[in-house]
């Protein structure tokens, strides 16, 4: 019986990209996925001298690669990069995000198109980059993207986040449908409330928090490593049959 057959969690030999991975849930999740033993690309707009360290603490390989995801430009170089220094994209995870906040009836065009590009127009963009350096090297792969509760609910003043993340589910399960068959599986995982420097209006806000915390059965906001588990899972052998699927990790929050 071989080591992976015994351990299908284990990732070691893969490579993976992981937007975002300057802080919050992609940090969490790359350390997790390098811990699991792949070797990390870490692509973040910001310095990611924390995540380096933090790597470097675990033992985990890791590349960072400096990018400004609101557009597609960086695409094609991000993945190419991956490939120039380990030979292949074997795991993406579409992490980076951003949201604005106003009430509907004052919401402008440029915090529309700002949180749909980076949202949802460079996932895609990425996802089809990756998968086609997936498909040549002819080993398939794991994509994951990073969703929202506001996959499933509406949610107050944040239309264009709502609409990137519903958006980013359907796109989810399209890719899904796409590209099974060609042995690349495309899930996604929903964060329920975590501590990021996304929430830092509502974790201000006391009756905000309050209301919110009341309603989580788990009883606590979630910590970004508590997304480190699903994001191993959906990267791993262990999801092989695992197609189209949107993951809450929310603490009960959808269940309630």
């Amino acid at each position: 019986m071989s080591v992976e057959s015994r351990n299908p969690f284990d990732l070691s030999g893969r490579t993976a990209i992981v937007t975002g991975a300057n802080t919050g849930i992609g940090q969490a999740i790359a350390l997790a996925l390098g811990r699991a033993g792949a070797a990390i690309v870490a692509v973040g707009r910001s310095a990611m001298d924390d995540t380096e360290r933090l790597c470097a603490q675990a033992g985990v390989e890791v590349r960072c690669v400096s990018a400004d995801l609101g557009s597609i430009a960086p695409v094609a170089g991000i993945v190419a990069e991956a490939v120039a220094w380990k030979g292949a994209v074997d795991i993406l995870v579409n992490n980076a995000g951003i949201i604005r906040r106003a009430d509907a009836l004052d919401f402008t065009e440029r915090d529309w198109d700002d949180v749909m590009n980076v949202n949802l127009k460079t996932a895609f963009f990425l996802s089809q980059a990756a998968a086609r350096a997936m498909l040549e090297r002819g080993k398939g792969g794991k994509i994951i993207n990073i969703a929202s509760l506001l996959s499933f609910q509406g949610g107050i003043r944040i239309p264009s986040y709502t609409a990137s993340k519903s958006g980013l589910a359907g796109l989810t399960r399209l890719l899904a449908c796409e590209w099974a068959h060609k042995g690349i599986n495309v899930n996604a995982i929903a964060p329920g409330y975590v501590v990021t420097n996304n929430t830092a209006a509502l974790r201000q806000d006391e009756q905000r928090s309050r209301d919110i915390l009341a309603r989580i059965p788990a009883g606590r906001w979630a910590e970004p490593a508590d997304m480190g588990g699903a994001a191993v899972f959906l990267a791993s052998q262990a999801s092989d049959y695992v197609h189209g699927t949107v993951l809450p990790v929310d603490g009960g929050w959808l269940a309630r």
